[in-house]
Formats: C-alpha cells, sequence, structure tokens
C-alpha cells in the first residue's frame, strides 16, 4: 500500500482527492455489464437491465461498452459509470484513439477506461493525448494496465485509477486462469491513486483476496453477467453433457 494512502473503514485504501465519482467505489464492487455482438443479451435494453440488477444486488459501480449503452445506463442507473469502447480485437482496441474517448465522455461516462498498455495506437498519439483530451473536461481517466511499468507512466500522464485489466492479455504479462494478484499488490504497494484488481476475477473468494491485495475496488464481469458462460461452467459436469461430449 502507499504511504500515502491510508486505510479506509471498509478495508479499501484512502484517496481523499479523489473525484465523487472515484471515491463512490471505494471499498466496492463494480459490475462490467457487456455482451458482444451475437450475444442474446447485446444492446441496451438488456445491459441498463443488467445495470439495474446488478445495483439491486449491492453493486458499487458499473462498468460498460460503447456509447449506446453507455448513454442508455447512464440514463437509467444512478451509480458511477465506467464507459469505455472496444473498436476491433488485436492490439489497442479498449478506446484507443482520442475521438473514442471523447465519444464515451459525451455518451456519459463518469470516468472513461482506456488502454494504458505501451502499444501503438491506432491513430499515431500517444496516451497523453487522450489523457489531457480527457482531464480537460474533468472526466477521469482509467488505466486498463497489463503490467506494473505500465501503471507507473499512466500514472505519471495523471490518470485518476490503474486497473489490471489487461494483465495476461499483452505479450508483456503472464496469462493464466486466475487474477493476476500479485500485479494488483504490487500497483497498490507504489502507486498514488487507486487500484482496481480486473480480470479473471470469477468467485467472491478471489476477489476478497484482491481487496487483500490493497484493492481499492473489483471489477467482476462474465462471472455475474454473461449466462451463457455461466451456464456452460455448470452443464460441464453434468451427465448429458459429459455423455454428449463422448459421442
Amino acid at each position: 500500500m502507499s504511504p500515502c494512502s491510508p486505510q479506509h473503514p471498509s478495508g479499501a485504501p484512502e484517496f481523499p482527492r479523489t473525484s465523487p465519482p472515484v471515491a463512490a467505489l471505494s471499498g466496492g464492487l463494480v459490475v462490467s455489464c457487456q455482451a458482444p455482438p451475437g450475444d442474446p443479451l447485446h444492446g441496451p435494453r438488456h445491459m441498463t437491465a443488467m445495470a439495474l440488477a446488478a445495483r439491486l444486488g449491492g453493486a458499487a459501480g458499473i462498468r460498460a461498452e460503447g456509447t449506446a449503452d453507455v448513454r442508455a445506463i447512464a440514463d437509467t442507473v444512478e451509480l458511477p459509470l465506467i464507459g469505455l469502447w472496444k473498436d476491433g480485437a488485436d492490439g489497442v482496441y479498449i478506446t484507443p484513439t482520442v475521438a473514442h474517448a471523447l465519444a464515451v465522455a459525451e455518451a456519459g461516462a463518469d470516468i472513461v477506461a482506456v488502454d494504458a498498455t505501451g502499444r501503438p495506437r491506432p491513430d499515431g498519439r500517444p496516451l497523453a493525448a487522450t489523457v489531457e483530451a480527457l482531464r480537460e473536461r474533468d472526466l477521469p481517466v482509467m488505466a486498463d494496465v497489463s503490467t506494473a511499468e505500465e501503471g507507473r507512466a499512466a500514472e505519471e500522464l495523471g490518470v485518476a485509477l490503474l486497473s489490471t485489466t489487461l494483465s495476461g492479455y499483452t505479450p508483456h504479462s503472464p496469462a493464466g486462469p486466475e487474477p493476476d494478484l500479485a500485479l494488483v499488490e504490487r500497483l497498490a504497494a507504489r502507486a498514488g491513486v487507486p487500484v482496481v484488481a480486473e480480470g479473471r476475477v470469477t468467485t467472491p473468494e478471489q476477489a476478497r483476496r484482491a481487496f487483500d491485495a490493497g484493492a481499492y475496488a473489483v471489477v467482476v464481469g462474465t462471472a455475474i453477467t454473461a449466462p451463457a458462460r455461466i451456464t456452460e461452467r455448470f452443464a460441464e459436469v453434468a451427465p448429458a453433457h459429459r455423455a454428449g461430449a463422448g459421442r
């Protein structure tokens, strides 16, 4: 934990100078409400309903993708909203350019999440340009990183939050089935901004361990908001499924 980050009564590190949307996430669960094209739940109507259900369940915030979903959720759900825009499937595709970031901001996001790895960005501009454009609008930036070095570089640019979202999804980070709690701990020990644990958190026990490692908040997506994947996990142990797999 950073020496400038005292402990909040909830157990999460405390950062007194954070903006209200960021402060509201302290010690809380953020539910990622995303469904890709082709998924039966894809689209603003279903994702707004999912966000409302997450609020009823005690979520402290929502993470949503795409300007349509962000706009619909922002208009309906009274929780801090982390918005992003995925464009493509390779390289930098989470809010990859200044234009994407500004569009997410205009849609109503309280916090804008961006890929903050060191990889080249599609518009050829540096990450600093995106961070500056959002800070000019007083919007906090969540930096999705894959390594501690990327986290330090993003913090120097003035981001409001660091998130381990991309650990395991870049050539510079270890892949695996478990959340990268070692990265959470490394970032939390040195960062002067809140650190969010995101990526492969599938059980309440893993979420608790993330908080124990110093996470300010924990993001959970698939384990809560992807019924097809949740069903698949249970179906894998069903006798009928196993019999069918052997045919």
